[in-house]
């Protein structure tokens, strides 16, 4: 399947996302902040990233702007908290391919890796 990279400064959401994307056959990285995410990224070049938006060190706007110079050809899915539409907007124009809500059902997340990985 994918090589997909979880950028999230909360282990338990990591490890959730792990565990979805493990199940359903991919290889998972991890990172926990966007600064590990755009090094990690340039490492790795996995297939697919699915990045938190607010994270310390670098949030995962900066993290997503910095992947998509150097890689335009990235991937990426924001995951976000409600209320945080405007957050999302910028990212979608900055190149985010979709986004998910926390706390998310499962399914979408699957689908969303799905249709981004074009399957």
């Amino acid at each position: 399947m994918a090589r997909i990279l979880v950028v999230d400064d909360t282990a338990f959401m990591r490890l959730r996302l792990n565990n979805l994307l493990t199940e359903a056959g991919h290889e998972v990285l991890e990172a926990e902040n966007g600064q590990q995410a755009v090094e990690r990224y340039a490492e790795a070049k996995p297939d697919l990233v699915l990045m938190d938006i607010t994270m310390p060190v670098m949030d995962g706007l900066t993290a997503l702007e910095q992947i998509r110079s150097q890689y335009p050809e990235a991937r990426v899915i924001m995951c976000t908290a409600m209320g945080q539409q405007a957050l999302v907007l910028r990212a979608l124009k900055a190149g985010a391919k979709d986004f998910i809500v926390k706390p998310f059902e499962p399914q979408r997340v699957l689908t969303a890796v799905q249709r981004v990985l074009g399957g």
